[in-house]
């Protein structure tokens, strides 16, 4: 049984076109993937796509930390769409080819840059962990400040909502990379 809800771009209620509309014209320029599946609900799409839009592209901190944070919640949520839409982005932000290897892998990684150790470290312990430890805190705090803090916690919360999206009405990946398969529990993940 196929759970992907079918979008009919010819039969859109006005709500659902008032948001297609929005989505189209905004900075994503398209409607693909979770956001095709949030118009069956367009009062959840409507919110979502504002959050999402924030989250992406206007939030304090700079696009390679954001894509950083993303690719971390789609490696811990095994979101295939996700992975092979944010890679690619990821890499041209400026996060190095090995992070972005390691990450599909779910392997800790070392990086030479202290917002980019604060903002994983955070990320990880966040999803892993449910909470983010004193130390990675402290870390992001001191790299980062309060603001970029927070609206880290908002980007790692929306791109959780868009894998769950994303894995419970099976969105199909993309063309871009693909996400590894692993092994073992999510609470194993960035452990080595």
């Amino acid at each position: 049984m196929s759970r992907l809800p079918i979008l009919d771009e010819a039969a859109l209620t006005p709500k659902q076109r008032q948001v297609f509309d929005a989505i189209a014209n905004g900075p994503r320029g398209t409607v693909v993937g979770p956001l095709r599946v949030w118009l069956q609900s367009p009062g959840l799409a409507e919110r979502a796509q504002a959050l999402g839009q924030y989250a992406r592209y206007d939030s304090v901190l700079p696009m390679h930390l954001s894509e950083l944070a993303i690719l971390v919640t789609a490696r811990i949520w095994s979101s295939g769409f996700e992975w092979s839409h944010h890679a690619p982005i990821a890499l041209a932000s400026g996060v190095p080819a090995d992070a972005v290897t390691a990450i599909g892998l779910g392997r800790r990684f070392q990086f030479d840059d202290a917002q980019m150790q604060a903002v994983f470290d955070f990320a990880v312990d966040l999803h892993r962990d449910r909470r983010v430890g004193d130390a990675a805190y402290a870390a992001a705090l001191s790299a980062l400040g309060q603001e970029a803090c927070v609206d880290l916690v908002g980007i790692c919360g929306y791109y959780t909502l868009i894998s769950m999206t994303i894995n419970t009405f099976d969105v199909p990946d993309g063309d871009g990379p693909r996400l590894p398969t692993l092994d073992g529990p999510v609470s194993d993940y960035f452990r080595t």
